[in-house]
């Protein structure tokens, strides 16, 4: 009995002893606690919120960095390119700025260089048509090159580069900054620009300049200008008529004594040789379209008489005029009847007089309505109108006096 009570006596002593190391324990942890968030804020100071990186935890609101804003960058090709610059590949690593002109000998390689991204390129109409394989552009990171291998004399001309300015996949050339170089390619068979064609013919325009484009493959070439028939040489003052070794000659004022068949002769060294014949055909050009003036001989007809409608253009002289007409008895296939005459006007030298009448015999009440008239030379065309009034009372009236009185029974 007393070893029963010894022993839960004993167990009462542990329990107890247990129960006050598990509170020490618990109370040591909570000053450590307390003592860490002594240190971190005073009692006196509410702790600061920190600015380091989000802290993950239920209930507790965290900050966010703001995001940093990115800088948004056009595409080169949209940039506002700077002024290219053209220059001509000598050797490996070896260029030359390119300026007016240049002569490479036929059959060597013509490269060029264009400084921009992207840029586009021109040459002349023979080699876009066909260049056989011997063209080659390629696009770089900060340039774009064209290659022409085994080149010959037909590809002498203009060669262009153009920068681009593109929007997405729609690119445009920027022609007001383009750099251009004509390219001379010596042939020694060959002074003047292959042509496809033996006869070429020219419409020489009053006021209007007008090349003949015999092209030399040759700045040394020396060049002129003859007439076919009678067989002289035409002279070359360098006002009316002048020479560029680029283009060839130009009339700058061409008249009719200038029509005929012409052609270029070009020599070098003991080398002479003739174009093709250009074959001149003088159209007096008009400086401007027509200006009709329509009149009719009554704005108000009656039915049964006879009405004309003038069309008159004042102009000058062997300059054609075309005239059409717009009448209201077209809508029933009412034929046309017209007058037309040209001839000089008095009113001052170099000037005609053409015109047109539209005959209507026995109007009738369909007649009546607008009248126009366009008058078209190759400048162009203009247009004017008059309306006719058909007195269809006034017809019944007389027709009404002219019938006899039934005579009384």
């Amino acid at each position: 009995m007393v070893a029963v009570n010894g022993s839960g006596e004993k167990w009462r002593l542990v329990l107890l002893g247990a129960f006050l190391i598990c509170g020490l324990i618990l109370e040591f942890g909570q000053c450590q606690q307390d003592e860490q968030e002594g240190r971190t804020s005073p009692p006196d100071r509410k702790p600061k919120p920190s600015k380091g990186k989000p802290v993950r935890g239920a209930g507790k609101a965290t900050t966010k960095p703001k995001p940093k804003a990115k800088a948004t960058l056009a595409p080169p090709s949209a940039v506002n390119q700077g002024p290219v610059h053209l220059t001509q590949v000598v050797n490996k690593g070896k260029f030359q700025r390119v300026v007016d002109s240049l002569s490479i000998r036929s059959g060597d390689t013509l490269e060029l260089r264009c400084k921009g991204n992207p840029v586009g390129w021109g040459v002349p109409a023979y080699l876009e048509e066909d260049d056989e394989g011997r063209l080659k552009t390629v696009q770089h990171d900060r340039y774009g090159t064209l290659t022409l291998s085994n080149s010959t004399g037909a590809d002498t001309g203009e060669y262009t580069c153009f920068p681009m300015y593109c929007e997405d996949r729609d690119c445009r050339k920027l022609y007001d900054k383009a750099v251009k170089v004509f390219v001379f390619f010596p042939d020694p068979q060959e002074l003047f620009v292959p042509s496809s064609s033996y006869y070429e013919v020219i419409q020489l325009r009053t006021n209007w300049p007008t090349v003949l484009p015999c092209q030399v493959t040759s700045p040394d070439a020396k060049v002129s200008l003859h007439r076919e028939f009678p067989p002289v040489e035409v002279a070359v003052d360098g006002a009316e008529i002048t020479f560029n070794v680029k283009q060839g000659f130009t009339i700058h004022r061409p008249k009719l004594h200038h029509a005929g068949e012409l052609y270029c002769v070009a020599s070098l060294g003991k080398l002479r040789q003739s174009s093709v014949k250009y074959m001149l055909i003088y159209v007096n050009y008009p400086v401007a379209p027509p200006t009709p003036v329509i009149q009719a001989s009554s704005n108000s007809v009656a039915i049964g008489q006879n009405l004309q409608v003038t069309c008159t253009v004042i102009g000058e002289q062997d300059v054609v005029i075309d005239f059409t007409w717009e009448y209201p008895g077209q809508q029933i296939g009412r034929p046309l009847y017209t007058q037309d005459s040209v001839h000089p006007d008095g009113g001052g030298l170099g000037r005609q007089q053409s015109q047109t009448v539209l005959l209507v015999d026995e109007v009738r009440e369909v007649d009546g309505g607008t009248y126009t008239c366009t008058a078209q030379n190759l400048q162009g065309s203009r247009t004017t109108s008059t309306t006719i009034k058909v007195l269809v009372a006034t017809a019944a009236k007389d027709k009404a006096k002219d019938k006899p009185k039934p005579k009384k029974p």
